[in-house]
Order: structure tokens, then C-alpha cells, then sequence
């Protein structure tokens, strides 16, 4: 083609001062055609390769030996998922909320939930509910001191805030008779 070789794969043939190519002598041919033979071999054993893992439903084996494919005990398996999808955060406040009588208190317990946390960076409040507004006004000033225990159980700048509200107050209902449906004497008739 360039005038040294015959193609890809072939050996360059010199050209001596008068312009006649040198042949190849038997050494490189034998090189060349093992070299063809070798590439070959390499393609129909990769191919062979493929074939044998498809039958066998892809991929490798597990052997003797603990590889990533391993069957995982629960909790493990729970962990790695929870780091893999970002959720610490998300599942230490929910710890905290399973965990609440032990945090704040068995008396603090029984007259304040907490409802939700909102992982906002800039927020990073959790909502109580107290059952009076007594507790309501206790959990207030107790807020600075259970921000701090809560921030040392789950990591500092957890929770800055912690709001508090008073108790739901119970729907209104008028008389023995009432319109399906009414929210009480707000409603509309009609």
C-alpha cells in the first residue's frame, strides 16, 4: 500500500537503493502467521466465553470466598442501603422519635409527642405536640437543653429548633342534630 508492506498484519518489506523489496524470510512469516493465529484464538475463546456465561444465566459465580454478591445479614443490609441513599439524617431523627421517653424523660413523654421533622437545611425543626398548654409552656423553656441532648445523640446542627404546640382543639358540635357533612357553625346551609 505504502509502498513498504502489503496490508495490515504483513511484514514491511525494505527497499534496497535500486527500488527491489526485499521477501520476507521464513522467521518472519512464521511470526506473522502466529501472531494471526494467537489474535484468533483470543476472539473464538472470548466469544466461546460468552456463550458459556449466557447458558448459565450471565455472570460469574460466587465461589469460596466473600465477594460483594453475598447474601448480607438484615441489619447490614438495612445499613448499607440507608448510606447508600443518602438517609442517615432521615432515619437517626426517626430513632429519636422511636426513642423519645428515653431522651426527654418519662414524665416529659406522656404529655409531649413529636410529630415531624423538616430536614430543610436552613430549618431543621422538629414539631412537639404537648397535651396542655402547661406542658406546652415547660417544653418552651426546656427547648435550648433538649436541642443540645438531641444535637449530641445525632450529630451537631441536627435540629436547631424545636417548636412547640399547644393541644388540638376538639371540633364543635352543637345539639343532638347536625348537617352531614358540617364542620360546625361556620358551615353554610345549602
Amino acid at each position: 500500500m505504502n509502498g513498504r508492506g502489503e496490508g495490515p498484519g504483513e511484514p514491511l518489506r525494505e527497499r534496497s537503493g535500486g527500488g527491489k523489496a526485499t521477501e520476507p524470510s521464513g522467521v518472519d512469516l512464521a511470526r506473522v502467521a502466529l501472531r494471526a493465529a494467537k489474535e484468533q484464538a483470543r476472539a473464538r475463546g472470548a466469544a466461546a466465553q460468552q456463550k458459556k456465561q449466557a447458558r448459565r444465566g450471565g455472570g460469574l459465580r460466587s465461589g469460596a470466598r466473600a465477594d460483594g454478591r453475598d447474601p448480607l445479614p438484615l441489619g447490614s443490609a438495612i445499613n448499607r442501603l440507608i448510606t447508600e441513599r443518602g438517609w442517615e439524617t432521615p432515619a437517626a431523627v426517626g430513632g429519636v422519635m422511636g426513642r423519645w421517653p428515653q431522651i426527654v424523660g418519662e414524665d416529659l413523654a406522656n404529655h409531649c409527642v413529636p410529630l415531624r421533622y423538616d430536614e430543610d437545611p436552613d430549618e431543621r425543626v422538629l414539631t412537639v405536640q404537648c397535651d396542655s398548654t402547661a406542658w406546652a409552656t415547660q417544653l418552651r423553656l426546656l427547648a435550648p437543653q433538649l436541642v443540645a441532648r438531641l444535637n449530641a445523640d445525632l450529630g451537631q446542627g441536627t435540629v436547631r429548633f424545636i417548636k412547640v404546640l399547644g393541644p388540638g382543639v376538639p371540633q364543635r358540635r352543637f345539639g343532638p342534630l347536625r348537617a352531614p357533612g358540617s364542620t360546625g357553625p361556620g358551615d353554610t346551609y345549602g
